[in-house]
């Protein structure tokens, strides 16, 4: 009887070894994800600890010819994370580098394969639980029916949304060994969430979250884009000095509830962005009132919080978004807002609106 293509994959890779433990991958724990479609298409994340870029690179690569050699897969998609992802430091002078000259870190390498990204825009919380997702897949959309061209990369490694927000049951597929990006809601979207499976955990340490960054940057055909969005996790991680590192940032638009709490994360992440030289594109709002049948506006987490930080740090006010009751079953449904018949379409077109004009050659 023949065996299941998910098991004959993961016995091809069993016999790849890791040469800085002498034991294959699959016993050294380091394939994570593995999933293996009924028409072929195959996706894994492999995990490299320790060496260089180069090390990490041929692993994979090796990984990539087991899985792919394998009778019955079509494709093979792949993301490998590298503790020496963002390294910065000389490789040592031969053959391919004589002079020993220091090279760019690998996150701008990757950077640089977006040719055809005109700009690239953080949205950025300093802490969790303030819609943020919400409203970067909601601005997509926005600014795609506005008529720009736009992608939307989701950041969040340990726990991608954008398959949710954007209804997104298929996994991506692979083309020419480039990731395709889906087209949902006129936007080009990614997530790690369309490579592994969802229901696995990631336990990934943070040089892993900046190697998986940068193939989500690098493996991707991202094409000609006006401008990508990219949907980070919460704080001032990994994730955003790695998106610093790659000097593709055009700006940062802080999200933020209007209760104290959060008020004072968007202070430190403001302060982040600024020490890196990178403009802050605005503050947003959300949550910022419930409103009643009777019209009626109850300010649930406060009044005017984050407009009145906006004030203090001398960062634009890019508007408000009311707590709209019907945006959590929109996004539960893949069906963002922005993209139907609601109020709220109107409300990110005017915060959409804003961020086009703070962007001169948008």
């Amino acid at each position: 009887m023949t065996q299941p293509l998910i098991i004959r994959v993961r016995n091809a890779l069993a016999k790849v070894a890791n040469p800085k433990t002498g034991r294959n991958i699959v016993a050294d724990g380091r394939v994570q994800g593995l999933t293996a479609d009924d028409d072929g298409k195959v996706r894994f994340a492999l995990e490299v600890v320790g060496g260089g870029a180069t090390d990490a690179d041929a692993l994979l690569a090796a990984a990539k010819k087991a899985a792919a050699a394998i009778d019955g897969v079509s494709a093979v998609s792949a993301v490998a994370t590298a503790h020496s992802a963002g390294a910065t430091a000389a490789p040592p002078s031969g053959h391919d580098n004589p002079l020993g000259v220091r090279k760019k870190p690998q996150i701008e390498q990757a950077a640089e394969t977006m040719a055809g990204v005109k700009h690239v825009i953080a949205i950025a919380s300093g802490k969790g639980g303030v819609g943020k997702s919400t409203v970067a897949a909601n601005l997509a959309v926005a600014l795609a029916a506005a008529g720009y061209k736009t992608g939307l990369l989701d950041a969040d490694i340990y726990g991608p949304s954008l398959p949710t927000l954007f209804g997104l049951k298929d996994k991506a597929t692979v083309r020419d060994d480039k990731i395709i990006p889906v087209e949902a809601h006129g936007v080009r979207a990614m997530s790690i969430g369309m490579l592994v499976d969802p229901d696995q955990a990631l336990a990934w340490r943070g040089p892993m979250v900046m190697g998986a960054l940068k193939q989500l940057m690098s493996d991707v055909d991202w094409g000609a884009l006006d401008v990508m969005l990219v949907d980070t996790p919460p704080g001032t991680g990994d994730a955003h000095l790695s998106l610093i590192q790659s000097k593709r940032l055009t700006g940062a638009v802080i999200v933020s509830t209007p209760q104290e709490m959060a008020l004072a994360d968007v202070r430190r992440g403001v302060a982040l962005f600024r020490k890196t030289e990178t403009p802050i594109l605005g503050v947003i709002e959300n949550m910022a009132w419930l409103e009643m049948p009777d019209g009626e506006r109850r300010y649930v987490f406060g009044k005017g919080g984050a407009a009145r930080v906006a004030k203090e740090l001398d960062a634009p006010f890019l508007g408000a978004i009311p707590l709209y009751p019907d945006l959590r079953e929109a996004s539960d449904a893949g069906a963002p807002l922005a993209a139907g018949n609601h109020p709220a379409v109107k409300t990110f077109a005017q915060i959409a609106a804003k961020i086009i004009a703070s962007i001169p050659d948008l």
